[in-house]
């Protein structure tokens, strides 16, 4: 099975009844394995976690810590990239040329890298002060 169409199985089970905008998002880690999550919406609109978040909480509660290739999907006129939270996510477990394919439920993709996504991201090289 594809990320895509992993992505696409997934957000069918996206909890969103206020927006009614179900996303999907698959990512592969080093190992190969797939982790899958879905947007989940609370009437508290913060509170809500995006398809991003959920599949990286899935790897990481799987023992993994890098990802290897990203995909999102959604029901939009055209691919609807991750938000910048999520992009800093993405950044945090996957190198500059992850690629990312942005996908809508009718077909179109969209190609990028969590680099092009993120230019100028902020990482654990920052935060060295020796």
């Amino acid at each position: 099975m594809s990320l895509v169409d992993a992505a696409r199985e997934v957000r069918e089970r996206a909890y969103a009844p206020y927006s009614r905008f179900k996303v999907g998002a698959a990512i592969r880690g080093a190992s190969g394995a797939v982790y899958r999550g879905c947007n989940v919406e609370n009437v508290a609109y913060p509170e809500g976690t995006c398809a991003e978040a959920g599949a990286i909480a899935a790897m990481v509660a799987a023992g993994e810590t890098e990802l290897v290739a990203v995909a999102v999907i959604a029901d939009s006129p055209s691919p609807v990239p991750p938000c910048g939270g999520c992009r800093q996510k993405l950044a945090e477990f996957g190198r500059a040329d992850v690629p990312v394919t942005l996908a809508t439920t009718d077909g179109t993709l969209l190609q990028t890298t969590i680099g092009d996504l993120l230019p100028g991201r902020f990482d654990a090289g920052h935060m060295d002060r020796t």
